[in-house]
């Protein structure tokens, strides 16, 4: 019987988000060089040599392990919850064949993820498959991966900076996760307008639109979805499951348009930074997220040293895009 997935949250991830696969990467790169013709039967014969050798984690690891946990934080809140879908599902997403896969899913077992859904694709194109997954939010430290489902608008994505930082500091009974707000939650109207004309002029705007709800970017359903996990795990006197947190430079007078945006998809964030233009570094670091989502070079560059970083890239038709980032790592497996 086919499993209803359509109130689970399901999250694709690239097995290099996961786990750090530098190493290997980098002699599958080596024999690339030396000999294209034999380069992929040797690395196979590699890393079946390896397959039950560790991984260590990757950036995204303790984000994907946050989240798993809600599945035990649900199965405490509802009843019968042995008979429904689980409130998160994961899925690993690789451009490696099947058979150099199986390091990455003996990995996954010895930590104790409870992963049951992958996709080894040998070279395809990762967008086409994410949608065969239904994917609400893709991770992956491969630009153009990222790049192909941002512009087929399969669902929010984001690429992570292959280092991982933080990880271990990192508790993962409650899930934190931090999103920016215009480009990223909104539209990139209010964006576009400010690199266009200036702060006078989007601040003039947001004032006499106060009122009007903000276009959705390409992460309001994954808030909205979020936001729906959250009233399906209440908190506890001392608990609270899920914290979401609206990150952003707004200001007044550009806070009450956002404030009652999100109010208007019925969404309440736990906590929001009106920040003006100051860094957001220091509130990040207090807030410790899971992850921090934003299309902005300069807050990822001055964030990824101290929190996991994940950047929004633009639609290929934006005109925005020439602002996007190339990342430090652009893996594919």
């Amino acid at each position: 019987m086919a499993v209803d997935l359509s109130n689970t949250l399901i999250v694709a991830i690239s097995a290099t988000a996961l786990f750090d696969l530098d190493e290997s990467e980098r002699y599958r790169e080596q024999l690339i060089e030396q000999d294209p013709l034999t380069a992929a039967q040797r690395f196979r014969e590699y890393m079946q040599e390896r397959e039950n050798d560790s991984l260590e984690i990757g950036a995204g690891f303790p984000l994907i392990q946050a989240l798993l946990n809600l599945n035990n934080c649900g199965q405490q809140a509802e009843e019968g919850y042995q008979n429904k879908a689980p409130l998160v599902e994961v899925v690993i997403v690789s451009k490696s064949c099947p058979e150099t896969g199986i390091r990455v899913l003996n990995a996954i077992r010895k930590r104790g993820l409870c992963i049951t859904r992958s996709a080894f694709i040998s070279g395809s194109k990762v967008a086409d498959y994410i949608a065969d997954f239904k994917v609400d939010l893709f991770l992956t430290t491969n630009r153009e991966d990222a790049q192909s489902v941002a512009d087929a608008e399969i669902c929010a994505c984001a690429i992570l900076d292959a280092t991982p930082v933080n990880t271990f500091d990192l508790d993962t009974d409650q899930l934190r996760i931090a999103f920016d707000g215009d480009a990223v939650l909104f539209d990139d109207s209010g964006e576009l307008l400010y690199k266009q004309k200036g702060l006078k002029a989007f601040h003039d705007r947001e004032a006499k639109m106060t009122d009007l709800p903000i276009e959705k970017g390409p992460y309001a359903d994954l808030l909205i979805k979020l936001s729906l996990l959250q009233d399906r795990l209440p908190p506890t006197e001392d608990f609270q499951p899920i914290q979401i947190a609206l990150v952003t430079a707004r200001n007044a007078p550009a806070d009450l348009r956002a404030i009652k945006t999100l109010r208007e998809w019925g969404v309440s964030v736990d906590m929001a930074f009106f920040l003006g233009g100051l860094e957001k570094t220091s509130v990040l670091k207090t807030f410790a997220p899971h992850i921090f989502f934003d299309d902005s070079v300069q807050h990822i560059e001055a964030a990824r040293n101290y929190v996991p970083t994940a950047l929004v890239p633009y639609h290929s038709t934006s005109k925005l895009y020439n602002h996007t980032w190339t990342p430090r790592a652009k893996r594919s497996v």
